[in-house]
């Protein structure tokens, strides 16, 4: 089969021929339709987050079951499928307690690649998925069943953007109706949140980004307000409208030192800044622990959402079937594996919400 293979950190991906090994008890294989390009990928490709090529990325995925292992349940040949970068055990103290994004089980997935290279030797599953490739090897966890009316590339933006963006408003904050919300970024996971915010029922949502072009995007995913820094004080324009006490929730979905020491002045007391950007390693964010303890303020971490890929994704599908979640106006660009490297540099120049690669 055909992948995009990362050979060293910062350097174009090259379009080669592995091998997938078949599927372990447990594991389902796929053929993927469509990948969507995550800033995730783009900083593992980059080196940020560390790791060890040769590396197959791609972590946005949908596709068609192909195979299923023993003891696979639920899932059968056929089945169109989203795949997630989330491995659950389900009886584990965090599954246990309702988070499956920090299952702490160590799955076979994680002790050996399904991915090979000519020589046999294995290749990086690139964020426990590995789909910028024409097949994959998964746990069943990751895998959740999508009715087939659903088109393959709006499909593969349930796998982790809209999850993790929706999810940290409706799973991670639970924000109330009626509250005062503002998210800083407004690319594929911001407009998400800007999505479960109005979904919320909040009673005012302020987009903040510095490229208009994604503000307008904003305004048509139910932002209330569109700021850029650039061109208007953010907090001005906050203050305004909420009587001069800020936000309740401050939503950071992008990964950038700025925009997480600059949340702290957009909410007011008892307000709540939830960090759903992930930047470098090494990064560190600032504030003042004094305001933070005296105005009785917090700071949460909301990883993919705090998503339950069984419930949540099947949830989302539905909500898109109803016309009430847009997926469709997400996507910018459409692109063969071939052209993934002109895909991944549009992105990281910031001019798509979220471009996908197009299996045949």
């Amino acid at each position: 089969m055909r992948a995009a293979v990362c050979r060293s950190f910062g350097a174009p991906l090259s379009i080669e021929t592995v091998r997938l090994a078949d599927p372990g008890p447990g594991e389902v294989k796929i053929a993927i339709k469509a990948c969507a390009i995550c800033h995730s990928d783009i900083v593992y490709a980059d080196g940020g987050w560390g790791g060890e090529p040769p590396m197959v990325l791609g972590h946005e995925a949908a596709g068609v079951v192909e195979q299923t292992g023993s003891g696979v349940r639920g899932i059968a040949p056929g089945d169109h499928v989203v795949v997630t970068l989330i491995r659950s055990c389900g009886c584990c103290h965090y599954c246990s307690g309702g988070h499956q994004v920090l299952c702490e089980e160590v799955f076979p997935l994680d002790r050996r690649s399904a991915i090979l290279g000519q020589d046999g030797t294995g290749l990086v599953q690139g964020l426990r998925t590995g789909a910028f490739a024409e097949k994959v090897v998964v746990e069943r966890s990751q895998v959740a069943v999508i009715s087939r009316d659903i088109a393959f590339d709006s499909a593969s933006l349930l796998a982790c953007g809209v999850i993790t963006g929706f999810g940290a408003v409706t799973n991670t904050a639970q924000v109330p109706a009626g509250s005062h919300v503002a998210v800083i970024g407004c690319g594929g996971v911001g407009l998400n949140a800007i999505q479960g915010a109005a979904a919320c029922a909040a009673r005012t949502i302020t987009a903040i980004d510095l490229s208009d072009a994604k503000l307008d995007a904003a305004k048509r995913f139910g932002a209330t307000l569109a700021v850029n820094p650039a061109h208007g004080d953010p907090r001005d324009a906050l203050m305004a409208i909420t009587e001069g006490r800020g936000a309740d929730f401050v939503f950071v979905t992008v990964g950038a030192k700025s925009a997480i020491d600059g949340a702290s002045q957009y909410i007011t007391r008892n307000g709540t800044i939830v960090i759903v950007g992930m930047p470098p390693l090494g990064v560190t964010g600032e504030y003042d622990p004094g305001t933070l303890a005296g105005w009785s303020q917090k700071i949460v971490g909301s990883k993919m959402g705090s998503s339950r890929v069984s419930r949540d994704i099947p949830y989302l599908a539905a909500l898109y079937q109803s016309g009430r979640l847009k997926l469709d106006e997400l996507i910018t660009g459409r692109y063969p594996l071939d052209g993934i490297n002109e895909a991944i540099e549009s992105t990281r120049r910031g001019e798509a919400l979220r471009n996908v690669i197009v299996f045949d």
